[in-house]
């Protein structure tokens, strides 16, 4: 439904809505019924469900891996199909005086079809490789997503440790601050050096200078994050609404590993994929040794008459022996060392697995002493440093030092935090753990 405007060169008569009220009225109208706009996707960031969705959804990488396997998905079909017929022309009793293309105007003309068939079961085999290669190329996407998610979640986990660590500074920076204020009222009262109070001023500049350096590592974490996502190095991420969840999957170290002993991992299952299409290969090769057959029909034209019929079979001949042999040769060899890969990417993947998950339990039962002794153990001490310092039983340095034993050991506890998740997050890709 339109809503015209209506212009005249008449001026309006009192009491009637102006041509410019009109206009408004006409455009409020149209917004009142114009379809609702959907606001944009929040950025990713908040959590790793976020990071992994959009890496998923948008990777490049990914987006260009996938249409290389639905690329070797459509050469499946063609690869057993007939070859596509000749058709040809042959004129025949040309008069050299008036020489003529038209077959009207020549002794004869000869029309003829002719169809090359492939037999012994090569167009099968042919289908086979390309089904076998395009299964290798869709393992390949799988394993190259699984690497992307991993460093994805590893940069993620950077990212948010970046930001735990500048939050752990600033308590440091604001507990500095009320020592700081102790030592100036215990200077006024005239029982404590004006040092203690200078001291604590350097301590909170030389955090200060700390933060400032971990700011900077969280912007390089957030470019990080974003190269792996695909996205632009300034693009806006989500702060973490959370810590990061992020588990070793089900099971123990052993169970891991002999499930990369039975090729679970994509990588493991496309290098087989690629020495299955080798053997087929090889065996499509030494049905070589059998020749095709190429079928035709024609038909001769003499003046305007069909003259006679003609029926064509040709055969190939497999002379190139030597060549023969060694396309076999290479198609054998090219399986063996896709198998010799194989074991080799399950060695290197056995190492990885056992070093990640090394790193991640370590970091775990570390982060526990931390968590359940050190820290209350430090916040202790420190409660009690400052009350004897309140009366002078100890010196400011004993508080400081009180203060930063604390204030470091809850900074550790971020570090072997992420050291875990760092571990997991290598681990999940190994083993093959998308969720």
């Amino acid at each position: 439904m339109g809503f015209p405007f209506i212009r005249s060169t008449l001026a309006p008569r009192a009491g009637q809505p102006r041509p410019i009220a009109l206009q408004a009225l006409a455009l409020a109208t149209l917004l009142a019924f114009a379809p609702p706009t959907f606001a944009e996707a929040p950025p990713p960031g908040a959590d790793v469900a976020s990071i992994r969705a959009w890496l998923l959804a948008n990777n490049p990488d990914l987006q260009a891996m996938q249409a290389e396997a639905e690329a070797a998905q459509a050469r499946i079909y063609p690869a057993g199909a007939l070859p596509d017929p000749m058709a040809g022309v042959e004129l025949q009793e040309i008069d050299p005086d008036r020489p003529t293309l038209l077959p009207n105007n020549v002794g004869s003309t000869t029309y003829s079809l002719k169809q090359p068939i492939p037999l012994w079961g090569k167009r099968g085999l042919a289908r086979e490789i390309a089904g076998q290669q395009a299964n290798a190329a869709q393992l390949e996407r799988e394993a190259t997503a699984l690497n992307l998610l991993a460093q994805a979640e590893q940069a993620y986990v950077r990212y948010w440790h970046a930001r735990e660590s500048v939050l752990v500074v600033d308590r440091l920076i604001e507990l500095l601050g009320q020592v700081e204020e102790v030592a100036r009222v215990r200077y006024s009262l005239g029982v404590a050096a004006q040092q203690d109070s200078i001291r604590a001023q350097v301590a909170r500049t030389t955090m200060q200078r700390e933060r400032i350096e971990r700011l900077a590592v969280r912007r390089e974490a957030a470019a990080m994050l974003n190269a792996v996502l695909g996205r632009p190095a300034d693009a806006p991420l989500a702060e973490p609404a959370s810590e990061p969840v992020l588990g070793l999957p089900a099971g123990s170290l052993a169970h891991a590993l002999a499930g990369l002993e039975n090729a679970q991992h994509p990588a493991l299952q496309a290098r087989l994929a690629v020495a299955a299409a080798a053997d087929t290969a090889a065996q499509l090769q030494r049905r070589q040794r059998f020749p095709d057959i190429t079928l035709g029909v024609g038909v001769m034209q003499r003046d305007d008459r069909v003259d006679s019929l003609e029926v064509m079979l040709e055969v190939e001949i497999p002379l190139q022996q030597r060549a023969r042999r060694e396309r076999e040769r290479e198609a054998v060899l090219m399986g063996d060392a896709a198998r010799s890969r194989v074991q080799a990417m399950r060695n290197d993947l056995q190492g990885q697995l056992g070093q990640a998950w090394a790193q991640a339990d370590s970091a775990r039962d570390q982060r526990q002493l931390i968590e359940q002794t050190l820290i209350p153990q430090s916040q202790a001490n420190f409660e009690s440093a400052l009350a004897s310092y309140r009366v002078g039983d100890v010196d400011f340095g004993t508080l400081l030092e009180a203060l930063e034993a604390w204030q470091g050991a809850d900074l550790s506890r971020v570090d072997v935090r992420r050291d875990e998740f760092l571990g997991a997050a290598a681990v999940r890709a190994i083993v093959g753990s998308v969720e």
